[in-house]
């Protein structure tokens, strides 16, 4: 069967077409600038990437475009459209959905009530599955949660301390966030060290420009860094993470900012770019430390810490720690990043081995010592494949 994986953003579609009987990618590619000026896509053939300038003034202008591309003599993968069997949509904000949903009328009315916990990406997640359904009203569609693997969460772990009628009226909770990717790679470090997760207390760190981790206690998650938002956590690429409200409040008093306004400072403008003030990408960072840069090196040392801090908190709230995974772009290919974010730690039982961990670049391998009792373990995540794994289970 031949399962398409869609995941829409506001001006963004990324999608890959996989043939599930050997779970090998047919076609992959992007669109960009959808609703914008030089909207394009990219694919790639053949090993070489292929760039088709068009335009694409609404999600479902770049929804045909897909297809289109899908079914071209020249860099297609299928004949016909009829091959696809199903869609599967990331979706970022899934509420109260506790694991993923064959679309109906009344499932997407009940998803409708928490659209506005991740706006931006909600309203565009929505756009391209009515796209899909305008072109193929018959298609099967799947949405995969980002937030379903993190409502295991027991109460006392996902409540904020502010009057619980937010709560209940208004969902203000922590709802976490990459779930797909903790979830998939949970699965996939217990299968590499032969072990069953209800046996586990597991630490999953998704590092990348966007950052998580996630404590998963016998399978299950028990808590995650990200809240009601992204916004909350680890120090990211350009997202403030934990940070006293307080401090929100003086700078919006002193800058005469609108909540809008602050919005945008602490989810674009703050984390490692705000304090190196070079960029959000940790490779253009560690590039100005070697020049002597102590800003960037601060943001990397802040940034490290932490990461550090929430494996510590975990391993406290789960009793111990029997795995720590490293995934996502910063964690699957710094190898400093890793070495910095348990260094310390060696109390718990953890030994890295520099080696292993130096020369590991996005490989899948266990990088702590053979008599570590604590195994530290980088396992590429694969969000696309846990999202067509979902989707093939629901409708074959």
């Amino acid at each position: 069967m031949k399962i398409l994986v869609i995941n829409c953003g506001s001006s963004s579609i990324k999608y890959k077409l996989y043939e599930m009987d050997n779970r090998s990618v047919l076609a992959a590619g992007g669109i960009e600038k959808v609703g914008l000026e030089g909207s394009f896509l990219k694919t790639k053939i053949n090993g070489e990437t292929k760039i088709i300038e068009h335009p694409c003034p609404s999600h479902t202008e770049g929804i045909k475009l897909m297809f289109d591309t899908l079914l071209s003599p020249e860099y297609g993968a299928i004949k016909s459209l009829d091959e696809i069997s199903a869609a599967g949509h990331r979706i970022v904000a899934g509420g109260r959905f506790t694991k993923s949903q064959v679309v109906t009328d009344a499932m997407l009315e009940e998803w409708k009530q928490y659209m506005d916990l991740a706006p931006l990406h909600s309203y565009a997640h929505l756009k391209g599955y009515v796209a899909v359904k305008e072109m193929l009203p018959e298609l099967p569609q799947v949405f995969v949660f980002d937030t379903s693997f993190h409502q295991t969460m027991p109460e006392h772990a996902y409540m904020y301390a502010v009057p619980y009628k937010y709560y209940e009226n208004d969902n203000i909770r922590r709802w976490g966030a990459h779930g797909t990717s903790h979830r998939f790679v949970t699965a996939r470090v217990c299968e590499v060290l032969g072990v069953k997760p209800e046996d586990q207390r597991i630490i999953t760190c998704h590092i990348g420009n966007g950052a998580s981790v996630s404590a998963v206690l016998h399978g299950k998650c028990v808590d995650t860094s990200m809240g009601l938002t992204p916004l909350e956590g680890l120090m990211m690429g350009s997202r403030s993470g934990d940070v006293d409200p307080s401090a929100v409040l003086a700078i919006m008093k002193k800058e005469g900012f609108t909540p809008d306004q602050m919005s945008d400072l602490l989810n674009k403008e703050s984390g490692v770019k705000g304090i190196s003030g070079v960029s959000s990408d940790i490779r253009e960072v560690e590039a100005a430390i070697k020049e002597g840069n102590e800003r960037a090196r601060l943001a990397l040392d802040m940034y490290s810490y932490r990461i550090k801090k929430y494996i510590g908190a975990y391993t406290a709230a789960m009793g111990g720690v029997d795995t720590i995974v490293f995934t996502a772009g910063v964690g699957e290919h710094q190898w400093d990043i890793r070495r910095a974010s348990v260094s310390g730690l060696e109390f718990f039982g953890i030994k890295l081995d520099e080696e292993k961990n130096r020369k590991n670049f996005g490989e899948e391998e266990i990088i702590s010592t053979p008599d570590s009792k604590v195994k530290v373990v980088v396992v590429p995540t694969d969000e696309e494949l846990l999202i067509a794994s979902d989707t093939l289970n629901l409708v074959k």
